[in-house]
């Protein structure tokens, strides 16, 4: 049997709330319709999850912060594989609260594929409950809204490593 001290317990026991207290703060859910705020991108000028209502799904991912080794891995995963999701009718759209220039120097050092959303203000961030804890960057969370503007899916444990396949597959399934 392995016994712990109070101070171990203690710790085990917070590190569990927090993780719990995290993942209760989506103010979303599957099914819920997706924010409608527009915000500044990299590729194109501004964007907004409804401008692709009624044509095309919508994979949003997010990361903490450009330029870092899980957000460069999970970015340069999902343009590795960005035409698979172009197939399946389907816009692939990165976003953290890095202002619109980090996210240039990202998208143009990694050669990144799609837009990457700058929510500097954390108006998304704040509309979904995505904010760490401090609220100085993004939970890495990721959303698939379907063309009727829905959420279908929200990963809110994510390998950057193996994510963007993942993400992919529950995109093909939303096919049958």
């Amino acid at each position: 049997m392995v016994r712990l001290s109070r101070g171990v317990l203690f710790a085990v026991l917070l590190t569990g709330l927090a993780v719990q207290a995290q993942e209760s703060s989506l103010k979303v859910k599957e099914g819920d319709a997706f924010p409608d705020i527009r915000l500044p991108a990299t590729q194109i000028k501004e964007v907004s999850v409804k401008d692709f209502a009624g044509k095309k799904n919508v994979v949003v991912f997010f990361y903490p912060r450009a330029s870092t080794p899980g957000c460069t891995k999970e970015s340069c995963g999902f343009t590795d594989i960005l035409a698979k999701f172009e197939m399946l009718d389907t816009v692939v759209l990165g976003a953290s609260n890095d202002k619109v220039e980090a996210q240039v120097k990202f998208t143009e050092k990694e050669k990144l594929k799609m837009p990457l959303i700058a929510d500097s203000e954390n108006k998304l961030l704040k509309a979904l409950g995505i904010e760490n804890a401090k609220g100085t960057a993004a939970q890495r969370v990721t959303f698939v809204v379907n063309k009727e503007g829905k959420i279908a899916k929200i990963y809110n444990k994510v390998d950057p490593s193996k994510h963007p396949e993942e993400v992919l597959e529950f995109v093909k399934s939303m096919k049958k």
